[in-house]
């Protein structure tokens, strides 16, 4: 399901998300005509000495690292067992390097065996510095599961300074629950040669998807063994608002179908035949007990209407069944048993997603566990991969329920209406469905299989901000009153995290350093907040202040910026996307269709009068709208304006047009209107 890393990054990675173990699968990779590795080899192996001589091509001056070889091989036997050549090293270039890249890390669990594990330095006068397997450590590599078997050995490369070329070799054996694999050829840093070998027994057949790169032919280096070679694949270009990393990256995704038809069941040849797969895992796990059809009726007791019922039973696993996962084995795909994570109040995504599928079946509404992706595109479709890490839930609405406020509503032809519905994310209530799962494809489970289906888009109007405010300008320049602000769907879950995962004392910070990257000198008076708590409301942001000098004078003028806080848009594309250089390398993505109005009234000082003001702004496009507009009644600014994005995804062939928009946003929101005295 997960491709295999093994990298010189951090053993411990970053946190996982909702469903890490569901994707850790096999870390099947690599390697080309390897030699079985030397145990008792104290010196760097030829190979190594060979890259550290060889002449490389001109990097750009702040490239921190290349990667010399990244070379992998997978070789399979007859029973399906896999073992796991790698062999990586990379040219350090500048002092950096030595944190990110100055040691590597190989996975193993219960089902992956490592057999020879070893690296080396050479430095750039030629000494040579030997690491072997016992000096290894090893690290957990998630933090979030009570208990796994997920492991990784990591070596720290001695000396590793600017100008040494550093190396390792591991040698691992698996048992992997499916046939498929991701090579992925592209780093962060340029990779000078990548190499994937694949050697299969007899009667064995595979085939391969490209992406991101022209589909290459495999030589062959002997019976059922197929190679691949990259060389000098550039550096992937980290930008902000850029897609998710496996959907730009150069990357093969590979699988394999063994001849004995008692394998076939780790065969994914169909969506439907993962479907079935999976499908199987998770039926079994769906048996009710006594004391959730107890709980059902409880949740459920003296309401009729079936979303009623629903709303009732989703809030529950949402907030009660605590997220914990316990993963060994199978256990990173199969869920447990409903009657078990109910007793124990907790469980991960796919245990949530059963407990929930179980009590809907209590009351008669059917309901299927969804396969997704975190990473918007990173499932493809006309390649069926077990490419999933988080599990949800469609839920077949009744005929006669409400679809009002039931945004994540699809309509399917077998199916009929179905509300894609997150159980794990506690922040995002029945109706909306959370921003990474929108506009992607996602496979349902059912007894007939698998089919995937599209999940929404959800529309602007239903992740909204409406901030409005009733201020006041002194002639000294100084600007004080209040704010209110109302969030739906998206602002609210994402704010509602924010608030409640801040200790109460400290929640005024928050505002603070909001109100901090628009205003200098300021003092915060009061702030609060309402229906925190209340997932199913919208949230409410209701905050005093006051900025000394917030207008600036000149003379008889007073020069204010009508929008007073709040920034709309990308600064990126609208202010360094402006300057001379290097040409954006990807497609910009969001995380959401959104619409947000500002309303600022200004009360002005005595004895003054709108001498300028900003002309009227508005800008249209297939991907957003911004207007703006800034009038005066009586003694009162009057300053207006809607954002909206309508769809997450920017092509290349769009960013000039894209720069052009979102220059025009910063410009209007740097504008102000010049008040003259009029005595």
């Amino acid at each position: 399901m997960m491709k295999r890393k093994l990298s010189f990054n951090n053993p411990v990675p970053p946190r996982a998300t909702s469903c890490s173990a569901l994707v850790v699968l096999m870390m099947g990779a690599v390697l080309c005509e390897f030699a079985h590795p030397t145990q008792a080899a104290d010196t760097a192996p030829d190979w190594l000495r060979a890259l550290a001589r060889e002449k490389l091509p001109d990097y750009p001056k702040d490239t921190v690292a290349v990667v010399l070889l990244d070379e992998h091989q997978t070789i399979v036997n007859d029973k399906g067992d896999i073992e796991v050549h790698t062999r990586r090293a990379y040219k350090l270039l500048r002092p950096e390097a030595r944190e990110k890249y100055g040691y590597p890390s190989v996975h193993f669990d219960n089902e992956t065996k490592i057999s020879f594990f070893r690296g080396w330095t050479i430095t750039p006068d030629g000494h040579e510095i030997v690491f072997k397997e016992k000096d290894a450590g090893e690290a957990t590599i998630t933090s979030y599961e009570v208990f796994s078997d997920k492991r990784a050995k990591f070596l720290r490369f001695p000396e590793a300074n600017p100008g040494s070329v550093v190396g390792y070799e591991a040698v691992q054996k698996q048992r992997p629950f499916l046939f498929e694999d991701v090579w992925d050829f592209q780093d962060v840093v340029p990779v000078h040669r990548s190499r994937f070998t694949l050697q299969l027994p007899a009667g064995w057949e595979f085939s391969t998807l490209w992406a991101n790169y022209p589909e290459q032919k495999p030589q062959s280096e002997g019976p059922n063994q197929y190679v691949w070679e990259v060389d000098d694949s550039p550096a992937i270009e980290v930008e902000p608002d850029m897609p998710a990393w496996n959907t730009v990256a150069r990357l093969m995704h590979v699988k394999y179908y063994p001849r004995d038809p008692a394998l076939r069941s780790k065969t994914t040849g169909s969506w439907k035949d993962i479907g079935l797969w999976a499908y199987g895992l998770v039926e079994p796990q769906r048996a009710s007990t006594p004391a959730i059809k107890a709980k059902v009726t409880e949740l459920t007791a003296g309401k009729q209407n079936p979303l009623d019922k629903i709303q009732a039973l989703a809030a529950f696993v949402q907030q009660q069944i605590r997220y914990v996962e316990i993963s060994i084995g199978i256990g990173g795909y199969q869920p447990h048993a409903a009657g078990d994570v109910f007793a124990h109040q907790y469980g991960d995504c796919k245990d949530k997603a059963t407990l929930l599928n179980t009590m809907l079946r209590e009351i008669g509404v059917e309901s299927y566990n969804v396969l997704v992706n975190t990473e918007r595109g990173h499932v493809v479709a006309d390649f069926p991969s077990n490419l999933f890490n988080h599990v949800i839930l469609a839920i077949r609405l009744p005929n006669d329920a409400p679809g009002a406020s039931l945004y994540a509503t699809v309509t399917d032809p077998k199916f009929g209406r179905l509300l894609i519905f997150d159980p794990t994310d506690e922040f995002v209530p029945l109706g909306y469905l959370p921003s990474e799962l929108q506009q992607s494809y996602a496979l349902l489970l059912s007894p007939d299989g698998g089919q995937l289906v599209g999940t929404p888009l959800l529309a602007p109007a239903t992740n909204r901000l409406l901030r409005t405010s009733t201020l006041n300008l002194s002639s000294k320049g100084d600007l004080s009153g209040n704010v209110q602000e109302i969030l739906w769907g998206g602002p609210a879950s994402d704010k509602r995290e924010q608030f409640l995962e801040t200790a109460p004392a400290k929640r005024d910070k928050i505002v603070e350093a909001f109100l901090g990257g628009f205003l200098g000198s300021f003092t915060l008076s009061s702030a609060t907040i309402g229906n925190l708590e209340k997932y199913d409301d919208n949230l409410t942001l209701h905050y005093t202040f006051t900025a000394e000098g917030y207008a600036k004078t000149a003379g008889n003028l007073l020069i204010v910026r009508p929008r007073v806080v709040g920034a709309k848009g990308s600064y990126y594309l609208a202010i360094l996307a402006g300057k001379p250089g290097k040409p954006r390398q990807y497609p910009v993505e969001f995380d959401e269709a959104t619409r947000q109005d500002d309303i600022f009234d200004i009360t002005l000082p005595s004895g003054y009068v709108v001498d300028e003001l900003p002309s009227p702004v508005k800008i249209e496009s297939p991907y957003g709208l911004y207007q703006s507009e800034t009038q005066v009644t009586g003694n009162t600014l009057h300053y207006k304006r809607t954002y909206e994005i309508r769809d997450v995804f920017i092509p290349k062939s769009q960013l000039k047009e894209a720069q052009t928009f979102f220059q025009q946003i910063a410009a209007d929101e740097r504008s102000s209107a010049v008040l003259k005295r009029s005595n």
